[in-house]
């Protein structure tokens, strides 16, 4: 592969926010904790298509970001015995970019493109080609002259992954032949993901602690896995070869993080509405503005923790606090009436 295309796609590395977080990734599906509706699917499908020596079907995963689809679309294809690019769509800036990837592929690859949503159009329109005819359009020539080629690609399977599915096209969904959504992580299953991650990075924790690490983990993985680092950190300066609760405690605190898994910036979202904007209703942009951070930030990663955890709801008009937001943040009811008088509630 040319070095211009090196920026671009990632042959059998997964994306990860750091080194530790590719250690971590389980390697086989019966290492990957949870999800197990996708998984029961996934193996029968994986199996069937190694038997008919087949590429699989093109596989769409959505879901919020940490709950593991990339390191899906990696045991993919270790379990299909196949090769692994990976890239993100805003790193596919022009046609040329994905015809630079997909010429260079080899049967049966497993080629992953993270946040599909974010696709521009001409790109788009390439690759219902690619996934279906398994050809690529190219333009020769320029003006008059210039002409159409189809040139064959080998076959493949797109891996398509996105946090925000009603931003996919219907044509582009329609071209996916499995198509899965990940659900937010229980307790157990968190628990069992840091009891496993404790194991890899050779820490010792106790039962107590790797659940409420859990309890505290937004059902993410990565964040489970993040807060354990940060413990293990706590417990090597504390002299501790074992991280207890009492640790996992005082860790939690020292970082912010309370009973529920909320952050400083989950309850500054919370706190904004309640005292700037009288609970509610406030769109997104305003709201990403009142706490400086950005609305894809607010909407990708804070609300839907927020949401599922009833704490904040969508309406016509914009986001309100519900009751047990103020619970929460330890106000009174008499607190629910905001500035104004005009509280959401009521």
């Amino acid at each position: 592969m040319s070095d211009e295309y090196q920026d671009i796609v990632r042959a059998g590395i997964p994306l990860a926010d750091d080194a530790q977080e590719g250690s971590l990734r389980p390697q086989l599906l019966n290492e990957f904790l949870g999800q197990e509706e996708i998984k029961k699917n996934l193996s029968v499908f994986i199996q069937a298509a190694r038997d008919r020596e087949e590429a699989l079907d093109h596989l769409f995963l959505i879901g919020p970001p940490g709950l593991g689809k990339t390191t899906l679309a990696q045991i993919t294809a270790h379990e299909l015995g196949a090769d692994f690019k990976v890239t993100s769509a805003p790193a596919l800036d022009k046609p040329k970019d994905l015809a630079g990837i997909l010429s260079t592929i080899t049967p049966r690859t497993v080629f992953f493109i993270d946040e599909i949503h974010r696709l521009k159009p001409a790109i788009e329109e390439m690759l219902y080609i690619a996934m279906e005819d398994y050809e690529l359009d190219w333009v020769i020539g320029q003006g008059a002259a210039a002409r159409t080629v189809r040139i064959p690609i080998p076959k493949f399977t797109l891996v398509g992954a996105t946090t925000k599915a009603g931003m996919v096209s219907s044509p582009l969904i329609s071209r996916f032949g499995i198509v899965q959504r990940f659900n937010y992580y229980n307790h157990n299953e968190l628990s069992d993901i840091v009891k496993r991650s404790a194991k890899i990075l050779d820490v010792k924790i106790n039962d107590d602690a790797s659940l409420l690490l859990a309890k505290c983990s937004r059902g993410t993985p990565r964040v489970a896995n993040r807060v354990l680092r940060r413990m293990r950190d706590f417990a090597q300066i504390e002299g501790s070869e074992v991280i207890t609760k009492e640790i996992a405690q005082e860790g939690l605190k020292r970082l912010g993080i309370d009973d529920l898994g909320l952050e400083k910036y989950d309850r500054e979202i919370l706190l904004s509405i309640i005292n700037n904007f009288g609970g509610g209703p406030v769109g997104a942009e305003t709201l990403a503005i009142s706490i400086g951070e950005s609305q894809d930030t607010l909407e990708d990663y804070y609300e839907p923790y927020l949401i599922q955890c009833g704490l904040i709801q969508r309406t016509p008009r914009g986001r309100i606090v519900t009751a047990r937001a103020y619970e929460q943040l330890g106000l009174e009811i008499k607190d629910r009436l905001g500035k104004g008088g005009q509280g959401s509630l009521f």
